[in-house]
């Protein structure tokens, strides 16, 4: 049994949809069906039922979640181990990223990198998630770490979910919703508001849940709006993805009402990742495991 058809078989089911798992691993939608089918038969088991509304796993693809995705993890520890066999890595890998994801994401990936690849070289570069995209799509960069635009993927580029967090906003001590467990969107309506930059993914939720809303301050960073709620600017609408204690005396209140926002690696569709990419890649995605398990409820 081919490994890839197990990636498959999980990115089915973790996207929902023939659709979308083929845009995720970088083929077709009747290559990824096909390969299925073929899975399906070399097991003589069903693993999957289809409906217009996507994929569901039958009983017996539960039952096999856990060892496929075991295989696939074997395969990628033999892979980076057969690499690290040829020595030390080189080569350049050029990093793009947002504020809040080369913050929480990126940042220690590239600590790792100098203290466990000296010689792999690489380059960072932050800006919003479109540009990042647009320019993974064009071969300038060749990995990028975006919270997940909305949209679909332009063609050609593959989005790989890292990690989700809750939206919520941030409130300094004194103000009215600060006594509140959690809010929505309507409660927002009449208070000055700090967020990201026009062109995140948070500027994008906030125009079209409360296009009339009075945005204060558009800025460059979630730090950035932590410090501005704090100078009473108003309050701060932010995805928790990061777990440090937020500026002193701010509370974090979560959006029942809104949808998680999500971090995503994205790599071309038609190219093959360098060996040192291939490195890249996989630091970050164990930084995103990281993450998610200081976030899960205990």
């Amino acid at each position: 049994m081919r490994v890839e058809r197990a990636r498959y078989f999980l990115a089915a089911l973790r996207t929902g949809s023939l659709r979308s798992a083929a845009a995720d691993c970088g083929v077709s939608q009747p290559t990824i069906g096909q390969q299925l089918t073929v899975l399906e038969e070399e097991l003589d088991v069903v693993l999957l039922t289809r409906s217009p509304g996507g994929v569901r796993a039958t009983p017996a693809g539960e039952a096999l979640i856990a060892p496929f995705a075991r295989l696939v993890a074997a395969e990628d520890a033999v892979r980076e181990a057969a690499l690290a066999t040829n020595g030390t890595y080189q080569g350049r890998v050029s990093i793009g990223g947002g504020s809040v994801t080369v913050e929480t994401v990126v940042a220690p990936v590239v600590g790792r990198l100098l203290a466990e690849h000296p010689g792999l070289r690489f380059s960072v570069r932050e800006g919003p998630s479109g540009d990042i995209e647009r320019s993974v799509l064009s071969g300038d960069l060749d990995l990028g770490v975006v919270t997940t635009p909305d949209e679909p993927p332009p063609g050609g580029l593959v989005r790989r979910p890292l990690m989700t967090a809750p939206l919520g906003i941030h409130t300094p001590p004194d103000h009215p919703l600060t006594r509140r467990p959690e809010v929505t969107w309507s409660d927002l309506r009449d208070w000055p508001i700090v967020t990201m930059r026009p062109g995140t993914v948070l500027h994008q939720r906030l125009s079209r849940h409360l296009p009339d809303g009075l945005v204060m301050v558009e800025a460059m960073s979630a730090r950035t709006v932590q410090t501005m709620v704090a100078q009473g600017a108003g309050v701060g609408l932010l995805a928790r993805f990061d777990t440090r204690r937020p500026e002193a005396g701010l509370t974090w209140l979560p959006l029942a009402d809104a949808q998680p926002v999500e971090i995503s690696l994205v790599q071309r569709a038609d190219s093959q990742p360098s060996r040192s990419a291939i490195v890249v890649r996989r630091l970050i995605t164990v930084r995103a495991e990281e993450l998610m398990a200081q976030t899960r409820p205990a």
